[in-house]
């Protein structure tokens, strides 16, 4: 009898008189020689997590992952603290406006649905832990805490307390991981090919003879031949499909692995048997190119979908780690998460902008085209914006920073792509869920099909190959791709437009959109008013009104101010003792007891003040002592693209309303401008809310797009919220998508690649869908060999992705 026992924590089995025996009255093992309950260890560390897991109430966890082989825990690691120091935390954390701590981790030694139930159990139980989320796609942790109840040494060391380690995410170093997946994937398709390339060799011989002639002598020789050259490639290149497989059954699920190590294993087995007992045929040349083919297809996968990606990583790739910046009048070479807001930083030509900033010295041209898909170089001097992101073509600029590097534009880019890649819409959720009930039905198929066969011909072998062929045919890792890979083409045409998503959830959403609301000022119209015309009815002090629209965001004030300013160049800010900016009327300030209003005319009908001025622009008045002095009309450019845009909606069907915060005549010139048969004026923050929801009562799904923060509460309100760049932070911060570029042509874009990608899933679940109703039904009926099984169902896979692939140049090509 084997004296070897499994270890309680790892499930690894050793001699038992190497174990670490510990006995426990409450335990349920019994030692049949004692008649005590009793605990075994392969090592201390398995020992210790275990009775962690047990002391913190998590012990459940061995009930998910059954017997299941664990990795041992890890007997050294760096030390912890090395994550509390300050060059760590500028790196990698970021604090969200709550205070709390926020950082992405790599966990390694994840192998199952169980592994991540644990560590998410493990850091929620700690006090200060807001949210620990773990992505089993990639094992990417999101942890946010509250750093004054708790270290993130001490959360790390609670990750590998139960036996597992992290390590900051960081872009490049998962270039390095893919690279050396990569490098795996190679060696195993070499020791494939090669021992396939043999094998197709020997089986020459073998159907020579089967044609011509041969001994038994002979034929078994050349199977045991096969025999061997088989044995490396299912269990080292075919491993992959094992261990997926195995930790598949381990969630409880029934995956593509499975099938095609079920398939290749029992063909393994059977010819061995054959081989053994000399009779029959033998299928080693089968199980070896079965290996072979869906090998180099899961390969080509990889390739795809980083393909696919590529897109997604033109922002963050070779990313300069210092920049050189003026301190002391001396130029110095500064890390680039120690520029602070107000250092000097020194661009040359061809250099990228990685701060956002304004430029204080020098001129020249840059290149936006990575962050709004436009290809046309800007010229830029001096008082002119620079963003992070962008590259210099030929300016030899300093500019000042505006924003650090965490806050800069490049960094939130790259953070809104990592959060959008890791939500999945619901149909991808669908379409995993369908996929592992598939797997269950495809097994039960295969079973199905033997049992007819054995019924029908009485003949082991065919039965057997018959419903192997079904086992491998069947793919339910397309269905798995259809959702997924599109939706990162998706994403990846949005990002390369300026166009950022959220979420991934938001394509499939925008895709049934069938109302359009649009804001006018800075979404229809360039959102830069210049006055035309100013009418004054009294003398007033020209202070205070710059003083009076200089300090407000609003465009029409910005336009006042910069008329005034270029009128009387001499003119100066004047402090207010009150001072007051009322949404979507104006502005009422006080100075030495006199009041002061600006604004449009619902501001005046609130104080009571009547004009009877009429304009077909738009109209700023100035008040003093509620009696009108300054009338200002200003025009406002509507923006290129509202024609292309308008016929795009009117053929997807999709309804455009116009709702504005000006008055009537200005609202109407500007919906007869553009086309837009619905609109309304005069609207406040709250009646725009109110409209969508009025939309929602009627059963609407409303996109809402706009850039001021009287646009907040309708984002907020709509299905989806499409913000403006170049608007408010707060307009942005509410978007669920946002246009880097403030253009029309990019509202158009967004639906479009949106409902192409939408379109795009439903292509693919159908090719998927498509193959394996005509496939499976070919192979019950025996047409189909293993062999060509396994080719078409790597093909099937291939096929899913090189559409959406497809699709991705489509839209390149589109502009």
């Amino acid at each position: 009898m084997s004296n070897s026992v499994a270890c309680s924590h790892c499930h690894i089995e050793f001699d038992k008189w190497v174990m670490i025996q510990e006995e426990e009255h409450s335990l349920d093992k019994t030692d049949s020689a004692s008649g005590s309950n009793v605990y075994y260890f392969c090592c201390k560390g398995c020992q210790s997590v275990f009775h962690l897991l047990k002391d913190k109430g998590f012990d459940s966890f061995y009930d998910k992952s059954k017997n299941a082989t664990l990795s041992p825990p890890p007997e050294t690691f760096t030390d912890s603290s090395n994550f509390d120091v300050a060059s760590f935390y500028e790196r990698f954390v970021k604090t969200d406006s709550d205070g709390f701590n926020r950082v992405s981790l790599i966990i390694e030694g994840i192998h199952c649905s169980a592994c991540i139930w644990l560590n998410e159990k493990a850091l929620h139980s700690m006090d200060g832990v807001i949210e620990a989320n773990i992505n089993f796609t990639n094992n990417k942790a999101t942890i946010v805490w509250a750093g004054s109840i708790v270290k993130l040494s001490e959360i790390i060391e609670m990750i590998r307390s139960v036996g597992y380690d992290a390590f900051a995410y960081d872009p490049l170093l998962q270039e390095l991981y893919i690279n050396k997946e990569r490098k795996a994937y190679y060696l195993k398709m070499a020791v494939a090919i090669f021992s396939s390339m043999n094998i197709m060799w020997i089986a020459v011989a073998q159907y020579a003879g089967y044609f011509s002639g041969i001994t038994q002598d002979i034929k078994t020789i050349l199977n045991i031949a096969e025999w061997i050259l088989s044995t490396p490639v299912l269990f080292y290149s075919g491993w992959i499909f094992f261990r997926g497989a195995y930790y598949g059954l381990k969630r409880k699920t029934i995956n593509m692995d499975l099938l095609v190590a079920t398939g290749s294993t029992l063909t393994y087995i059977y010819s061995i048997y054959v081989t053994i007992m000399h009779i029959g045929e033998a299928y080693f040349d089968s199980v070896s190119m079965i290996i072979t083919f869906v090998l180099i297809g899961k390969f080509l996968e990889v390739l795809s979908k980083k393909s696919a990606s590529d897109a997604l990583d033109v922002l963050t790739k070779n990313i300069p780690t210092e920049v050189k910046v003026i301190k002391e009048e001396k130029i110095v070479i500064c890390a680039l998460d120690d520029v602070m807001v107000g250092d000097v930083v020194i661009v040359s030509s061809g250099e990228r902008i990685l701060l956002d900033g304004v430029i204080v010295k020098g001129d020249g041209s840059f290149d936006e085209s990575s962050l709004t898909g436009e290809s046309n170089q800007i010229y830029k001097t001096i008082g002119n914006s620079v963003i992070s992101g962008t590259t210099s073509i030929d300016a030899d600029i300093h500019y000042k920073a505006i924003k650090d590097f965490k806050h800069s534009t490049l960094s939130n880019i790259i953070s809104l792509l990592e959060s959008a890649i890791n939500k999945k819409p619901k149909i991808e959720q669908l379409a995993n869920r369908l996929s592992e009930y598939f797997s269950s039905i495809i097994l039960l198929l295969s079973f199905a099909t033997f049992a007819f066969w054995w019924i029908t011909s009485h003949n082991f072998e065919i039965s057997f190959m018959v419903a192997i062929s079904v086992i491998i045919i069947a793919c339910p890792c397309a269905l798995a791709l259809a959702t997924p890979v599109a939706t990162l083409v998706g994403l990846s045409a949005s990002a390369s437009r300026g166009i950022l998503f959220k979420e991934a959830a938001f394509l499939e959403t925008m895709a049934k959109i069938d109302t359009l609301v649009l804001d006018k000022t800075g979404t229809i119209t360039q959102g830069k008013p210049e006055v035309i015309k100013g009418n004054f009815y009294s003398e007033f002090d020209k202070n205070l009104l710059y003083s009076l629209v200089k300090t407000s965001n609003h465009p029409m004030a910005s336009g006042v101010a910069k008329y005034i300013k270029e009128q009387e160049s001499t003119v100066e800010e004047v402090l207010f003792d009150e001072y007051m900016q009322i949404p979507a009327k104006g502005i009422r300030a006080k100075y030495k007891g006199i009041e002061y209003l600006g604004g449009n005319i619902r501001l005046l009908r609130e104080y009571g003040i009547e004009t009877n001025f009429v304009a077909e622009e738009s109209i700023f008045y100035f008040a003093v002592n509620n009696e009108v002095v300054a009338i200002y009309e200003l025009k406002d450019k509507i923006k290129s693209g509202i024609k292309e845009l308008m016929d795009s909606m009117k053929q997807y069907k999709i309804e455009v309303v116009l709702l504005s915060g000006d008055h009537e005549n200005i609202t109407k010139k500007v919906a007869k401008e553009t086309g837009i048969e619905n609109f309304l004026f005069e609207q406040t923050p709250q009646d725009k809310a109110k409209y969508i929801d009025r939309l929602h009562g009627d059963w609407k799904k409303v996109v809402m797009v706009g850039d001021g923060i009287n646009d907040i509460l309708a984002l907020a309100s709509a299905d989806i919220a499409i913000a403006m760049g170049g608007g408010s932070d707060i307009a942005v911060e509410c978007g669920d998508v946002v246009l880097l570029d403030n253009s029309l042509k990019s509202i158009n874009d967004a639906i479009r690649i949106s409902r192409g990608t939408f379109g795009l899933i439903k292509q693919n679940l159908a090719i998927s869908l498509l193959y394996n109703s005509i496939t499976i039904p070919l192979a019950m009926a025996g047409f189909v060999i293993p062999l060509f099984a396994a080719i078409s169902m790597s093909f099937s896979s291939l096929l899913v992705v090189g559409n959406s692939i497809r699709n991705r140049k489509k839209w390149s090509k589109n502009g």
